[in-house]
């Protein structure tokens, strides 16, 4: 048997659990003027980034995260060609928007400079070059800022922002004024998708307040959920649109347009994981009827996690 690990890091769920991760070192830490930065190569996992001690990406499984975060709205959309990018830092759902060939210009807007600069050195896996893809323009400053600015209009707008930590970067991002913001930003056939954290069975009141906010905003409106083993959690994203005409299209026409959109392969997403995604279990769905939160500036959603550091 080989040796115990003797380096811990807690992935901190709630007052009553927590999970740990052992790792073999501290790659890069820095505490930010945005937040605070680690990067840990785990034994299981692989090289992880942390925000604010929140598990964001793992390189063994992200791939999961990410395919699901992008592919099911982006093939459901007749021709993506504009994309607005709101946070994704590790520049991992950049790559995967710009394996779509028709994709001419993508538009990432996210708050903390060194977490760029950070990804760019240490996480190449995550965003394979991206970065100096010439078709993406990148843009430092607050999300919300650039969305109440721009006149531009998307095809597909993405959210994949931090959750809304106390006294974090990213909880006004969540509310119902930017939903209305976001409805001018898009196109006719426009869709957007939002990362909406943990939907189990004791922790889904942001998921479920997500898809509620939504759904006074855009008539309609698509939850989703998959397993991602390193947060050892079933994940939730929302979907949400003004016209869901396109949606409406079998198996067999979402593995073509994969095989003709798409360079490379993916590892997670084809028509067979796109049903699977958004049959969410009966609990889960009477949790998001019974929800009544509407999520606004002035009531937002903010979680409180502990400072909890790498330790022996």
């Amino acid at each position: 048997m080989g040796k115990t690990p003797v380096n811990w890091i807690d992935d901190y769920f709630n007052n009553y659990e927590l999970h740990k991760h052992a790792f073999k070192n501290v790659l890069y830490q820095v505490q930010t003027k945005i937040q605070k930065i680690i990067i840990i190569d785990t034994y299981n996992y692989g090289r992880c980034l942390i925000l604010d001690n929140e598990f964001q990406s793992a390189e063994a499984d992200e791939f999961i995260y990410h395919e699901a975060l992008i592919h099911p709205s982006f093939i459901l959309h007749p021709c993506i060609e504009r994309v607005l990018i709101i946070g994704g830092g590790e520049g991992a759902t950049l790559r995967e928007v710009l394996r779509y060939k028709s994709v001419k210009r993508a538009v990432m807007v996210d708050i903390d400079k060194e977490m760029i600069e950070c990804a760019k050195k240490f996480l190449p896996a995550f965003h394979t070059g991206s970065f100096g893809d010439s078709r993406l323009e990148l843009v430092i400053e607050d999300g919300r800022k650039y969305l109440e600015r721009t006149n531009e209009q998307f095809d597909a707008i993405v959210i994949d922002v931090n959750d809304p930590l106390e006294g974090g970067p990213s909880y006004m991002l969540f509310t119902i004024e930017l939903y209305k913001i976001i409805v001018e930003k898009l196109t006719t056939d426009g869709i957007l998708v939002v990362q909406s954290g943990a939907a189990s069975i004791t922790e889904n009141d942001v998921f479920a307040s997500i898809c509620n906010t939504l759904s006074k905003v855009f008539p309609h409106v698509f939850p989703y959920v998959t397993y991602i083993p390193s947060y050892a959690l079933q994940w939730g994203f929302v979907m949400a649109t003004g016209n869901p005409g396109n949606l409406d299209i079998t198996g067999e026409e979402i593995d073509d347009r994969i095989r003709s959109r798409i360079t490379g392969d993916l590892r997670f997403y084809d028509s067979i994981t796109h049903h699977a995604l958004f049959n969410l279990p009966k609990y889960l769905r009477a949790d998001i009827n019974r929800q009544t939160r509407i999520i606004s500036d002035k009531d937002p959603l903010t979680e409180h996690y502990p400072g909890i550091s790498p330790h022996k």
